[in-house]
C-alpha cells in the first residue's frame, strides 16, 4: 500500500476544503490515488469537496481583443500576482491579443514571431517577452489563445485580469455581454445539457451512484436518486439552464428569447484553469516553457 505524507493529505485538503481527517482517510481508502481520493471525499460531504477546486496558484493575465465579428482572447503567465500587475507586462499581454486577431497565428510559435516592439525591444514578439524577461526578472509565457473571425458577432467581458469571456451571438448586445458576464461568475460547462461532455457526466453519475447506494434503500430508489442527481448536474453546469446571475426569476435560455437574442457559443479562460500540471512548482513550468522557446 502506498504511503500517505503529509504533504498529499495537505495537497488534496487545499483542493477539496475537507478537514485534514477526512483527506487522510480518503487517500488511505484510494491507496494514495489523489483523483480517487477526491471522488470519495465528493461522496462522503457532497459537494463542499470541490468547493476549492477551483482555486488557481498560477499567475498571469487574461486579455482580449474584440471588434465586432473579430477578436482574440489571451492568456499569459508570470510567477507571482505583483508581476501580474506590472505596466509592462499588461502591455505585453494586451499587445498579444491585438496580434492575434490582427494577424491569426497558427499557434503560439506563429504569434511569438510576429513583428512587435515595446520598452526599447524588439523587433518581434519574443524579443520582447525575453527582454521584459530581464527587465522584470521574472519568467512569463504565452500559454494559449483563441481567435475568432467572420462569425456571429461577439461580446466580451474581463473580470479583473484573472477571468475572461468571449460569447459568439446574434441579437442583442447588451444581453450578450450580460451573458459573458454570467459565464465568469457562474462558469458552465456547456450552452446545453446535451452538450456537456460524456466523461463529465459519468464522472457525476459515478459518484451520485455511490452515494445513492449508501442511503440503503431499494435499488429503483437508487436509480431515480442517480437520475435525479445526474439532470440537477446537467442543469446547474448548462449556459441555457442556469439561473441568470441579473434575475434570478428566469434562466438564461428564458432571459436571451425575452431579448430575441441567440448564442453559439462561448469561451472561458481563468488564469491557470484547464492546464495539468506535472508539478506544483508553476514557476518552474514556466521556466520549462520559456527554456523551450529559446530552444534549449
Amino acid at each position: 500500500m502506498a504511503a500517505i505524507t503529509a504533504s498529499m493529505v495537505a495537497e488534496l485538503r487545499a483542493k477539496t476544503d475537507a478537514p485534514m481527517m477526512e483527506c487522510k482517510k480518503a487517500l488511505t481508502e484510494a491507496e494514495g490515488d489523489a483523483v480517487r481520493a477526491e471522488e470519495i471525499l465528493r461522496v462522503k460531504l457532497g459537494n463542499k469537496a470541490g468547493k476549492a477546486a477551483s482555486r488557481i496558484t498560477a499567475e498571469g493575465v487574461v486579455s482580449v481583443a474584440v471588434d465586432s465579428r473579430r477578436g482574440a482572447l489571451v492568456e499569459v503567465n508570470c510567477e507571482t500576482d505583483f508581476v501580474s500587475k506590472n505596466d509592462s507586462f499588461l502591455a505585453f499581454t494586451k499587445a498579444c491579443a491585438q496580434l492575434v486577431a490582427d494577424h491569426n497565428p497558427a499557434d503560439v510559435a506563429a504569434l511569438s514571431a510576429l513583428a512587435y516592439a515595446q520598452d526599447g525591444f524588439g523587433p518581434t514578439l519574443e524579443d520582447v517577452r525575453k527582454g521584459l524577461i530581464g527587465k522584470i526578472g521574472e519568467n512569463m509565457a504565452i500559454r494559449r489563445f483563441k481567435r475568432w473571425d467572420g462569425g456571429g458577432l461577439l461580446a466580451s467581458y474581463l473580470h479583473g485580469t484573472r477571468i475572461g469571456v468571449v460569447v459568439e451571438f446574434e441579437g442583442d448586445e447588451v444581453a450578450a455581454k450580460d451573458v459573458a458576464m454570467h459565464v465568469a461568475a457562474m462558469k458552465p460547462v456547456s450552452l446545453s445539457s446535451a452538450d456537456v461532455p460524456a466523461e463529465l457526466v459519468e464522472k457525476e453519475r459515478k459518484i451520485a451512484a455511490e452515494k445513492a447506494a449508501e442511503s440503503g434503500k431499494p435499488a429503483e430508489i437508487v436509480a431515480k436518486m442517480v437520475e435525479g442527481s445526474v439532470q440537477k448536474y446537467l442543469k446547474e453546469v448548462s449556459l441555457a439552464n442556469q439561473t441568470f446571475v441579473k434575475n434570478d426569476k428566469q434562466t438564461v435560455e428564458q432571459m436571451l428569447k425575452e431579448k430575441a437574442t441567440k448564442v453559439a457559443g462561448f469561451t472561458l479562460y481563468v488564469v491557470g484553469e484547464g492546464i495539468e500540471k506535472k508539478t506544483d512548482d508553476f514557476a518552474a513550468e514556466v521556466a520549462a516553457q520559456v527554456a523551450a522557446a529559446k530552444g534549449a
